[in-house]
C-alpha cells in the first residue's frame, strides 16, 4: 500500500465518520464543528486527485464562510432545536425520496464510467495532463472563455439574492432617530445654523 493510498483511506474514513457525527450529535455546535472536519478531509481528498483549486475553494468558501457563519448563528441565536426536530418526521418521506433520486444519479454516473470507459473520450473539452497545464489554469481557461457569460449571470443571480435577502429582512422601527444622508448633503448655511435670540434674564 502506497503513501497516497494510505492517506486516501485515512481522509475517507474520517470524512465519513465526521459526516455521520454531524447528523447524530445532539449539540448543534458539535454538529457544525464535525461539519468543518468533514470539509477539511474532503479537501484532502481533492488534493490527492490533483484538484487543488476545488480543495482551496472548499476551505475558503465553505469552512471560512458558510460553516463559521453557521457556528456563529447557532451560538448567538436562541434556537429551539427540540421544536425543529419535532417536525422532522413530517418531511421524512420527501427527504427519503430526494435521497433515493440522488443515490440513483450517483450510481448511474459511477456505473457508466466503470462499464463504459470510452465515455470519457467523448468529452468535448477534456482535462489536459498535469504535466502540460495546471488544474487551476485549465479551469480558468474554460470558465473565463467558453462560459464567461454564464459566470457573469451567476454573479448577478447571487447579487439579486443578496439584495432580496436584505430587503426582506430589513425592518424600520418607529421612534428611532436615523441619519438621513440626503438631508445632510442638501442643507445650506441658513438651515444648518439656528440663531435664537434670548432675552435678558430668560436664559438657562
Amino acid at each position: 500500500m502506497g503513501l497516497q493510498t494510505l492517506f486516501f483511506y485515512l481522509f475517507a474514513f474520517v470524512a465519513v465518520a465526521s459526516a455521520f457525527m454531524v447528523i447524530s450529535a445532539r449539540n448543534p455546535v458539535y454538529s457544525v464543528l464535525f461539519l468543518i472536519l468533514t470539509f477539511f478531509n474532503a479537501a484532502g481528498l481533492f488534493l490527492l486527485t490533483g484538484a487543488e483549486f476545488l480543495a482551496l475553494i472548499l476551505l475558503v468558501v465553505y469552512v471560512g464562510a458558510v460553516a463559521v457563519l453557521f457556528l456563529f448563528v447557532v451560538m448567538m441565536l436562541d434556537v429551539d432545536f427540540a421544536e425543529l426536530r419535532a417536525g422532522v418526521m413530517e418531511y421524512a418521506p420527501v427527504g427519503f425520496l430526494v435521497g433515493i433520486v440522488l443515490a440513483a444519479e450517483l450510481i448511474i454516473v459511477v456505473a457508466g464510467s466503470v462499464f463504459s470507459p470510452e465515455i470519457a473520450k467523448t468529452v468535448s473539452m477534456p482535462i489536459p495532463p498535469l504535466s502540460e497545464r495546471q488544474n487551476t489554469q485549465a479551469l480558468g481557461d474554460v470558465l473565463y472563455t467558453h462560459y464567461v457569460y454564464f459566470f457573469q449571470i451567476a454573479g448577478l443571480v447571487l447579487l439579486v439574492a443578496m439584495i432580496g435577502a436584505i430587503v426582506l429582512t430589513l425592518r424600520h422601527r418607529q421612534n428611532i432617530k436615523r441619519q438621513n444622508i440626503a438631508e445632510q448633503v442638501a442643507r445650506t448655511p441658513a438651515t444648518a445654523v439656528e440663531v435664537v435670540k434670548v432675552k435678558p434674564g430668560q436664559g438657562v
